[in-house]
């Protein structure tokens, strides 16, 4: 059972898997399967609009895939060592989760730079083409985290405040403030807290939207612009999410996230390319404009 009591909405049967032949196949995984395959077809369509290459994002989008997966998982281990120091055997499992997107975000980037020196493609062109795909594809995967129930913040009485079944949550995820708030439906404990995976396919599809415009309404933009324009958007909004959340990647030795200083750096960081990009476009233009009037002359 999921609920959201001020909206009204009551699930009361959100499957974690489904079983076909006897085999059990997680509804997270079906999930983000479908996030790779519509993102990865949502590239290869704006690369043709773009006048670009279909079948090379296609060949891209497989090989990052992969990539990015398992740079996703590395990137969870590292920072879960704590954990996964005991439980070995549990590190190939990604039944229950444990993907970190930002390990995915930079094996695919780390792809898409090997891929177009091999391919002799633009990087920053296709950088900007495939970040579609991938922003996409975080909106649509952010789902799998509902129905693994994970991935959520503290607890909220606000107007999207999510209520689960305490046995349904880890119980490393429950706070003190959560457990202070608890709520009893027959003989189910819930508790209720921030949706924060909502939160961020939300402001994932803001970003998408705009990052659409910049692609096909904005004449004046500069190669790389988009996917830096994505690192800014996206990097704001996960700083904020990531401090709701009570499953924090720390930083070993502190009590610092890790995906907000990550979010920190690049928010900093594409800010400050993007402002370099305007002010090499405008001198470019600037040259070329002077050298124009000399030739009238």
């Amino acid at each position: 059972m999921i609920r959201f009591p001020h909206l009204g909405i009551t699930l009361p049967h959100v499957l974690k898997s489904i079983s076909i032949g006897g085999f059990e196949i997680a509804c997270y995984g079906i999930v983000l399967s479908l996030a790779m395959v519509t993102g990865l077809l949502l590239a290869m369509r704006v690369a043709k609009v773009t006048g670009q290459d279909p079948d090379d994002y296609f060949d891209l989008g497989l090989t990052a895939i992969v990539i990015s997966v398992v740079c996703a998982r590395i990137y969870y281990v590292v920072f879960s060592w704590d954990y996964y120091r005991g439980h070995l055997s549990e590190i190939i499992n990604l039944r229950q989760g444990g993907l970190a997107i930002y390990g995915g975000v930079i094996g695919g980037v780390l792809t898409v730079i090997v891929f177009t020196r091999i391919r002799r493609m633009g990087t920053l062109r296709a950088l900007d083409t495939a970040v579609l795909g991938l922003v996409w594809g975080q909106m649509l995967g952010r789902w799998g985290n509902f129905f693994n129930r994970e991935a959520f913040g503290d607890y909220t009485d606000g107007l999207f405040a999510m209520q689960l079944p305490v046995s349904d949550v880890r119980a490393s995820e429950i706070t003190e403030l959560m457990r202070a708030h608890e709520q009893t439906f027959g003989e189910i404990r819930c508790i209720q807290v921030h949706p924060t995976f909502l939160y961020e396919s939300l402001w994932n599809l803001g970003v998408l939207l705009l990052l659409l415009f910049l692609t096909f309404h904005i004449r004046k933009k500069f190669d790389g612009m988009v996917f830096l324009s994505y690192l800014l958007l996206y990097g704001l909004g996960r700083f904020w999410i990531e401090g709701l959340r009570t499953d924090q990647l720390l930083w070993p030795g502190t009590d610092l996230a890790v995906s907000q200083i990550l979010s920190g750096i690049l928010v900093i960081a594409s800010a400050a390319l993007l402002a370099a990009g305007e002010k090499h476009k405008k001198g470019t233009k600037e040259y070329e404009s002077k050298g124009t009037a000399e030739k009238k002359d």
